[in-house]
């Protein structure tokens, strides 16, 4: 009895961390040609949910925002720590893997450096990604796939307005 309620528990931890995971459905996919990081401007972001924990407030760039053809949104996103500090980041999110990359990253005297190793990694689990995971579900994608505009995207983080937006 006991060995038949161990085997059974095993079962559902394995079946659990298996529907955890996203599959790929198509293996040969490509992400297309990725542009230079587009020209930003703080003024216009739009502020997103602070992840927990965070201190950090993050918004992203709506002039910047693309849906390429394969479904990759790519924006520009500014944290800024209470102190006035600010990283800049050119990202992408893939809806349909749930995963984040990060293309660029903005230093105010030498402009844009590109990401040499900039990977696909899981919106999940990691605290570096908890932002892009707050604006996948705020609405850059909407399920598994990207949002259908960026206007969509647009509208959908207007309408949800952070605690303390001004």
């Amino acid at each position: 009895m006991f060995q038949a309620r161990k085997l059974m528990l095993i079962a559902l931890v394995a079946c659990a961390g298996a529907s955890a995971q996203i599959i790929d459905e198509n293996p040969d996919w490509r992400e297309s040609d990725v542009p230079p990081a587009p020209v930003f401007d703080v003024k216009r972001l739009i502020r997103l949910e602070s992840p927990p924990g965070s201190s950090l407030i993050f918004g992203v760039d709506p002039a910047t925002l693309s849906i390429t053809p394969e479904g990759i949104v790519r924006y520009v996103v500014v944290a800024s720590s209470p102190g006035g500090a600010q990283n800049v980041m050119c990202e992408g999110i893939r809806c349909t893997t749930a995963q984040h990359r990060v293309y660029a990253r903005y230093n105010a005297q030498s402009g844009w450096s590109q990401v040499l190793d900039g990977e696909w990694k899981p919106l999940f689990g990691s605290p570096a990604t908890r932002h892009a995971l707050t604006f996948a579900r705020a609405g850059a994608c909407s399920g598994r796939a990207a949002s259908q505009s960026p206007g969509d995207i647009v509208r959908a983080l207007n309408a949800v307005r952070p605690p303390g937006y001004d």
